[in-house]
């Protein structure tokens, strides 16, 4: 337990005096406020607070920042308000506060959408000071460290979030040191088994590896020594997570992991950086492809090193890291390093404040995603993105996500260039507007003054949130209209697509549900939205069947067939008819896709006809005393329909498998609508593949001719 003394103590080795009292005034509130409160370990609640403001001293940030620690769970957690904290302590504490608040007294539909809407205000707060993400993540950083206290279904959602979310967020911020940390602790967490066997694999043979990066770290000293180049050489242990990530990523056992240790060099100047480099490559051979200047060409979170592996005196890899004492603080701190104040201004300077670029794009296109998931599927892709490093023809570096294409980079340059852009050429040769960016590319954008705009095949083929943004808003401003009549198409068209009447889903009743959940004041905001590509047809559509389910009246009060009797001309053309009743809507379930041949069952819902499983369906099973809802039905006889089913295959992984399976299914003369694989950790392969079928003995022929290929184990039917 820190207390509010070795906080003050921790600030003034770096801090002024006239600045303590304030930190001591901001504890002794919130020690009031949070009076009588307790952690589930039985501490006082105020041992929170105080951790995380001593996290932060160690970051050497303000004292505004340490009092706003403090106070961080008073709002959240006590009676006091905003305007309290702004006549005791200011508007810029009160500020930060605010923006670490969550948003607890506004009601979600779902967790997920809670989530969303507390890290969009975070970052809308990070828009006017970077301190407030600073401060979450030292929060964060200390209740993983309390996480043992948490019931076990606590721990797991904790631990997840920190490392979908907050791991990823220091690790743009350059804050290694917290990123380890979480990372570390959130797979104790998840995978203990897998955490606490790499820790005792580690443990056995640290003697021995200690031994030979002490003895490498020596002859590293003494070359330096010779040439007189003063230097600081440090082992540094490989994290947990790390080894982890490698073992899943790359399958291979601990043992076959040699980089382990890394030696780290640190120096005075850029200068000696490369001099060192010069003498690491003379004493030990470099391997091929290993060598990054992170110097010359720094990370978007200000990262700036040489790594380069050799071939060590042992002949195992040793991979080996460059550095000038600045560099190591930012490495180690990241943004918290560079965090300067002017004397009572608390604004940092411009040149560190153009390291922000990526925070900024997340204001931006985050207002684009009016639904939570998407907004949360979004920020996940770009956190855990890599990056490819391209040149201007005027040689200034550009760093955009992996697998970016030519738009991207026009994006990334400027707006009107991006609207603009009709071709690109690389290293000097025109290429496709789809060509992937490779780290040290030449880019030449091609403009016209009589361009159209964007095309909105290009949404599917750039990788970076800020081009997607850009991209949507200059359809959304430009072809509101046609955007507000494509959008309605689209949706009466899923809507026809899923089987279903749009006459009956798309009532003013109906939409205003969906307008309600997505933000939108009007009916043709969320069309246009949906034409634009800002919302999916299919979201809307799903919100719409919500609706339709939560506005029928109980089973047993209803004659399910006068419920379900659609006006239609036309017979069902499924396949399958409802005994002694025709003009019934009819769809085929996803969760067990019967085909002709099963035995089959019928159930009656709301806005979507009778639903067909097969009897062996667990749903199916789970709806069989609903005697109000059972409708027998019975395969019709249509010879020319096809049916989808799932096959999942598993087998030993070898050259030219699922090759094979595709050759096998080919030779049924089937149509292959999916397919996807996976590797496990037995070096068993695992196909999934989505084909259409006329009837169980189709299906019954593929599956016996899949079952001769070699090295094949299983064939079984997927039932969700």
């Amino acid at each position: 337990m820190k207390t509010i003394d070795e906080v003050v103590e921790q600030y003034l080795t770096y801090g002024k005096q006239s600045d303590a009292e304030f930190i001591r005034r901001a504890f002794e509130y919130a020690q009031t406020a949070h009076l009588g409160q307790l952690r589930r370990s039985g501490e006082p609640y105020i041992t929170h607070p105080v951790a995380v403001a001593m996290i932060l001293a160690e970051l050497q940030l303000d004292a505004t920042t340490l009092a706003a620690a403090l106070l961080h769970d008073v709002v959240e957690d006590t009676k006091v308000t905003d305007e309290e904290i702004v006549r005791q302590f200011g508007a810029e504490v009160a500020a930060l506060v605010d923006g670490v608040t969550k948003l607890k007294r506004i009601k979600f539909d779902s967790s997920e959408e809670q989530q969303a809407e507390n890290l969009r205000k975070m970052f809308m707060a990070m828009a006017k000071d970077i301190r407030v993400l600073l401060i979450k993540l030292a929060d964060r950083l200390h209740n993983m460290r309390t996480l043992r206290y948490q019931p076990s279904e606590k721990q797991q959602q904790t631990a997840r979030e920190t490392l979908e979310i907050f791991a990823p967020l220091a690790h743009r911020l350059g804050m290694y040191s917290v990123k380890w940390e979480l990372e570390d602790t959130a797979l104790r967490y998840l995978n203990p088994q897998q955490y606490y066997r790499i820790v005792h694999l580690m443990a056995q043979k640290r003697k021995e590896r200690e031994s030979y990066v002490n003895e490498v770290m020596e002859m590293i000293h003494d070359k330096c020594k010779e040439l007189e180049i003063q230097v600081e050489v440090t082992g540094r242990a490989k994290h947990i997570y790390s080894i982890y990530r490698k073992m899943v990523t790359q399958h291979k056992e601990f043992n076959e992991i040699y980089d382990l240790f890394a030696v780290r060099i640190i120096v005075n100047s850029i200068k000696d950086c490369y001099g060192v480099l010069g003498v690491i490559h003379t004493m030990w051979k470099p391997m091929p492809g290993r060598f990054k200047d992170y110097i010359a060409m720094p990370k978007y979170n200000m990262y700036q090193s040489l790594h380069t592996t050799v071939v060590g005196p042992r002949g195992e890899p040793l991979e080996i890291q460059i550095r000038t004492w600045d560099m190591h603080q930012t490495a180690e701190y990241g943004i918290a390093a560079h965090w300067v104040y002017k004397e009572g201004g608390g604004r940092a300077d411009s040149k560190f404040s153009q390291k922000l670029a990526w925070f900024r794009e997340v204001l931006e296109w985050q207002q684009d995603f009016k639904d939570a998931q998407e907004f949360m599927e979004t920020l996940k892709l770009d956190l855990f993105s890599d990056e490819v490093f391209v040149f201007t023809p005027k040689g200034d570096v550009v760093g955009l996500p992996a697998g970016s294409v030519p738009i991207d980079f026009a994006y990334k340059i400027h707006t009107d260039v991006g609207n603009r852009c009709i071709g690109a050429k690389i290293n000097g040769k025109i290429v496709p507007l789809d060509y992937r960016l490779r780290t040290g590319d030449i880019i030449e954008v091609l403009t016209s003054k009589h361009s159209y705009g964007p095309s909105r095949d290009w949404l599917k083929i750039v990788q970076s949130s800020q081009a997607k943004s850009k991209i949507r808003q200059w359809f959304k401003k430009e072809k509101r209209e046609e955007n507000v009549t494509r959008g309605k198409e689209m949706v009466e068209k899923e809507i026809l697509r899923q089987r279903l009447d749009p006459k009956e889903l798309m009532t003013p009743v109906m939409l205003s549900d969906v307008l309600h959940k997505f933000n939108f004041a009007r009916e043709d905001e969320m069309f246009a939205a949906v034409g634009y590509g800002g919302l999916s047809a299919a979201q809307v559509v799903t919100r719409l069947v919500e609706r339709g389910r939560r506005d029928a009246p109980a089973a047993a009060t209803v004659d399910p067939v006068t419920l379900e009797l659609r006006d239609r001309k036309q017979p069902s053309s499924s396949g399958v008819r409802v005994r002694g009743i025709d003009n019934l809507l009819i769809r085929f379930a996803r969760c067990c896709n019967p085909v002709p041949g099963d035995d089959i069952v019928g159930f009656v819902t709301r806005g979507r006809g009778v639903s067909v499983h097969r009897t062996d369906c667990p749903n199916a099973t789970a709806l069989e005393n609903d005697h109000g809802r059972i409708m027998e039905v019975e395969w019709a006889g249509a010879p020319d329909l096809s049916y989808q089913v799932e096959l999942e295959i598993t087998g030993l992984d070898r050259h030219g498998l699922i090759n094979e399976v595709m050759n096998a299914v080919a030779e049924t003369k089937t149509e292959i609508t999916a397919v996807s694989g996976r590797v496990d950790q037995k070096r068993l392969a695992h196909v999934s593949l989505t084909i259409r079928i006329r009837n169980l003995d189709h299906l019954r022929s593929i599956v016996e001719r899949l079952k001769r290929i070699k090295d094949i184990h299983s064939v079984r039917r997927v039932i969700q």
